[in-house]
């Protein structure tokens, strides 16, 4: 199909009755075009009425937005009053009995369900919890564990106290957990005394007692039993297991305080892929109003809803869905590798769970194309109406699979944003077409635009830099032990003085959409004009002989070449180099061809399974690769180090 021929167009319903659509026509507007740019202008107005939309259970005051000096001065519901916990709580009010909140499946096929009224009691068991440990508002309280309900209940809990939560996923070792949760000093650790994956086992004591050792704030840790034998402790020791902690304490109504709007109640850490991890403070309530006005203006979600999103609990889409509950949404989370048994289990978990969203990688939807996969046919999908996709840029090939593989009649979401927002700023939009390899448009109150290299909004189809140019309620407090906003305004502001700059490549597309080609930090410059690696890796990835792909700059004879590293299925011949450099000479341009194409046994990521190409980058030209320890597989790097090809 043309690539000017829409891949789905809205139904009459919702270009009619979608909670976008009825938003238009409140405010009069024709297009959603018009919609955005109101959301954007009327930035007290807009957002106040997303308040108000969400139905958020607190008093907003009278001050909805006051605009500082700058960016990161700038405040929202300066005289809020609210507890985000009650609001992610709040369906259990209205629920019945048997209405289900949370399925948990983990890799084995164990399956868990938690009502809203059971969910509503184990928050209130933990609160007790924490407050007998005497966890005040502003306390940090930490998880280093798979993707389990233990988690969310805690981390509603810690909300709900006015605590600051931080997560991340228990395969990060004891180093990659000290750089991260050794900045924000907390005092309570969550852990599990083991995780699943690929069907394996792996244990986590051992590595646990070295974490204790790391953290010396810590003053508990709780143990969450995922193996069949409980782990006992002694009472005289730091640790307990979950079902002592919780379980034997009585429920109660929850006394929900009221915070302040910009009360903390985040810390997300950036990949540490450059250095030490960032540790970017977020409120609460910021994070709930931006993903209110995502879920419901952009997702449609209501209490109807069951949505699948596979993430990890280092990964900010844990946030993300944690946020569905305020929605009223049920939830399904997964513990265990997305791939085992096979590649279908995510899809076909989606249909025996009558998921109507499902969330996967753009990573792993080419992984699918790549290995022929075709759900369609072989399950139900009757009730599935999104497809999420988000981590990396989703090629247009991927677009065309999705449709052609998995449903014909279904919104596919190609969205972007980030751990620091929290949320999005690109998005999809229930009333307009979706075209093969773009993301819809800007999401309601993110005034979102691409630079060129003056600093001005670029021209249609011109390629420049990501910008946000107006402040947002989920924009960070800041940075954590960053007093003077240094290391915050460095982040984002240095390149545009006051535009915030995420790092994405990217360029405007004629239907009014956005074209994303990776992150601008890894850019390519060939003779003089910047290349996206995104761009390179749709062309490439299409071989069939080519497992995965990674483009980096090498420094050479007083400029730069570009490298091609490839992770081969088949042998890589003189032959199909040619292949490949003829198809990306063809289908992107002359200057998209590397200089030298290497096969290479495996390629680095991040804990979210991200390729690192700075890391790669900084290795081949001799320079030190910071945090080894925030990789996956930080062993992959010691062979770019020796590589001979790259010295001729």
């Amino acid at each position: 199909m043309s690539d000017s021929q829409p891949l789905w167009q809205p139904s009459s319903d919702a270009a009619t009755d979608s909670f976008v659509a009825r938003l238009m026509t409140r405010h009069g507007f024709a297009t959603y075009q018009e919609l955005h740019r109101w959301s954007v202008s009327e930035v007290a107005a807009f957002w106040s009425g997303a308040w108000d939309d969400a139905k958020i259970i607190g008093d907003k005051g009278a001050d909805f937005y006051q605009a500082g000096s700058d960016f990161i001065s700038s405040k929202f519901f300066v005289n809020a009053k609210l507890n985000t916990g009650e609001n992610i709580l709040a369906r259990s009010k209205s629920a019945l009995p048997d209405e289900i909140a949370v399925i948990s499946i983990q890799e084995n096929g164990d399956r868990k369900t938690l009502t809203w009224h059971a969910l509503y009691r184990e928050v209130s068991r933990v609160i007790a919890a924490l407050k007998d440990e005497g966890i005040e508002s502003g306390d940090r309280i930490v998880a280093w564990t798979p993707n389990l309900i233990e988690v969310l209940i805690y981390g509603i809990a810690g909300l709900s106290i006015g605590a600051i939560v931080s997560t991340s996923s228990q395969d990060f070792a004891p180093s990659a957990v000290l750089d991260r949760f050794g900045q924000i000093e907390p005092k309570i650790l969550l852990a599990a005394d083991a995780y699943s994956y690929g069907g394996k086992s792996f244990d986590c004591m051992k590595r646990l007692k070295e974490i204790e050792k790391l953290l010396p704030t810590l003053f508990r840790i709780v143990v969450i039993q995922t193996r069949s034998e409980a782990t006992s402790f002694e009472p005289s020791s730091k640790y307990r297991n979950w079902n002592d902690w919780v379980t034997l304490r009585s429920t109660s109504k929850i006394e929900f305080e009221k915070f302040d709007f910009d009360h903390p109640g985040f810390i997300l850490f950036s990949s540490g892929t450059t250095g030490k991890p960032k540790c970017i403070t977020h409120s609460a309530a910021g994070i709930l109003l931006k993903l209110a006005v995502e879920h419901r203006y952009h997702f449609d979600i209501t209490p109807k809803d069951r949505v699948l999103f596979f993430t990890t609990c280092g990964w900010m889409m844990w946030n993300w869905i944690l946020y569905l509950l305020a929605a009223g949404s049920s939830i399904i989370i997964y513990e265990g590798s997305p791939l085992y048994p096979g590649l279908d289990r995510l899809f076909h978990m989606a249909s025996e769970e009558e998921a109507t969203i499902l969330g996967l990688s753009a990573k792993l939807i080419d992984l699918a194309k790549k290995e022929g996969l075709s759900p369609i046919g072989r399950f139900d999908y009757s009730l599935l109406r999104t497809i999420v996709s988000t981590g990396s840029v989703l090629s247009p090939e991927g677009f065309d699979y999705v449709y052609s593989n998995i449903k014909k009649d279904l919104h596919l979401v190609s969205m972007s944003g980030g751990t620091d927002i929290c949320g999005c700023f690109l998005i999809g939009v229930a009333t307009l077409p979706v075209f093969r390899g773009e993301l819809q448009g800007e999401c309601l109150g993110m005034a979102t635009d691409v630079f060129d290299d003056q600093g001005r909004t670029a021209a249609t189809d011109v390629k420049g830099e990501l910008v946000c140019t107006q402040p947002f309620p989920s924009k960070p407090i800041g940075f954590w032990g960053d007093k003077n906003h240094e290391k915050y305004y460095s982040a984002y502001f240095e390149a545009y003085k006051g535009i915030w700059t995420h790092g994405d490549f990217a360029s405007k597309s004629k239907h009014g959409g956005y074209t994303l080609y990776g992150r601008s930090d890894a850019t390519l410059n060939s003779r003089g004009v910047r290349i996206g690696t995104a761009e390179i890796y749709r062309v490439v990835e299409t071989f069939p002989q080519v497992g995965e792909a990674m483009a980096v700059s090498q420094d050479w004879d007083d400029d730069t070449r570009i490298v091609l590293f490839l992770v081969m299925k088949e042998e890589l011949t003189a032959n199909l180099m040619k292949k490949i450099k003829d198809s990306l000479r063809r289908e992107a341009s002359s200057r998209h061809v590397p200089d030298l194409i290497i096969a290479a046994p495996e390629l680095p990521r991040t804990k979210s399974n991200k390729l690192v190409e700075l890391a790669v980058t900084d290795i081949i030209n001799g320079r030190t690769v910071r945090n080894r320890d925030a990789l996956a597989n930080p062993e992959a790097l010691d062979w770019f180090a020796t590589c001979e090809e790259l010295r001729r």
